[in-house]
């Protein structure tokens, strides 16, 4: 499908404009997007400061609910913590594997697990009814991804679509990308 512009990882846009696919010049960095803990609305939020309450989270868990743990950002990334954590082998047939987060956040919210979490980005979860932010992963175990935007090379519409990535980038716009989960791309 023909698309005016993309918004994706930092390092997925930096390989199309390497391919010609997006135009350099309108390569714009829209913010950090943490990985993040998610639960179910009304279910206790999972207090996580470091390796061992990390730990101990996904080990009282009954079901951990994610994405793709061989091609999505936060679900390698998660498939990656529990190696760390020694726990992997412990947790492999609870977790929920799901193409994307937001999938993997719609199904948390519909569980009838008693003690199900979610780990994928920030913005999955704050856009998804039923579920709520619970908090960032620790620090050694964190994961901030850039997201960035582009105008594709064959834009039929190449002013709107730089207009679009003008108005996603705006300082006027800070407080909506905050609520959307993402953190500020220029500090």
């Amino acid at each position: 499908t023909p698309a005016d512009i993309v918004v994706l990882t930092a390092a997925i846009i930096a390989k199309l404009a390497e391919e010609s696919w997006v135009v350099s010049t309108s390569i714009a960095d829209i913010g950090l997007v943490e990985t993040a803990i998610a639960v179910r609305i009304g279910d206790p939020l999972v207090a996580i400061a470091d390796a061992a309450t990390l730990r101990d989270a996904l080990l009282a868990a009954d079901a951990i609910f994610v994405p793709d743990i061989r091609a999505s950002t936060a679900g390698t990334h998660v498939a990656k913590i529990l190696q760390q954590l020694g726990i992997a082998d412990d947790v492999t047939g609870r977790l929920k594997i799901f193409p994307n987060g937001a999938t993997a956040m719609r199904s948390l919210a519909e569980s009838g697990a008693l003690r199900p979490i979610g780990c994928t980005q920030s913005t999955e979860i704050i856009c998804t009814p039923g579920v709520v932010l619970s908090g960032p992963l620790p620090p050694g175990y964190d994961l901030s991804t850039m997201y960035t935007a582009a105008m594709t090379t064959r834009a039929a519409n190449a002013k709107q679509a730089q207009s679009l990535i003008d108005l996603l980038i705006g300082a006027d716009q800070d407080k909506l990308r905050q609520r959307a989960g993402f953190l500020d791309a220029r500090k």
